[in-house]
């Protein structure tokens, strides 16, 4: 997955991921719920070095202590995702790629928080926390 673009709504910030993925996961918990207005947010895990800002400017709002969400100032679009304990990664949200078919899932983070009334048939890996927790999805 290398050489992807995206952007928010309105499309005044725009982005290039230079790199490969290093997981792609559905998150549930209660902050990205509250964050996007969404029942789960679907982030891209990429190493820093690889999301290049092409247009426009990042807003950021700080969430949580040392925890940073990436948005449009403009039309409010939730881009990016990063936490200063683990700055060699930054998220993004997989739904602004333009082109979204090249995005896979990997699991599910964070499901002791997923909403009641939401199921899944996948048979994607489900785990309780995060991966600093519980390493990366192994690729072939």
């Amino acid at each position: 997955m290398t050489h992807l673009a995206g952007g928010c709504l309105c499309t005044s910030v725009r982005f290039r991921v230079t790199g490969a993925s290093l997981c792609v996961s559905h998150c549930h918990c209660t902050f990205c719920r509250r964050a996007t207005g969404a029942a789960f947010i679907t982030w891209m895990t990429l190493k820093s070095g690889d999301l290049v800002m092409t247009d426009g400017q990042l807003s950021e709002y700080q969430s949580s202590p040392g925890v940073w969400r990436g948005f449009c100032a403009t039309c409010g679009t939730s881009l990016t995702y990063r936490h200063v304990d683990h700055d060699e990664e930054i998220d993004i949200a997989a739904a602004t790629l333009d082109d979204q078919t090249t995005v896979v899932p990997d699991d599910h983070l964070w499901t002791g928080s997923m909403v009641p009334w939401l199921e899944f048939a996948d048979t994607l890996p489900r785990l309780a926390t995060h991966h600093w927790e519980h390493g990366y999805p192994k690729r072939d």
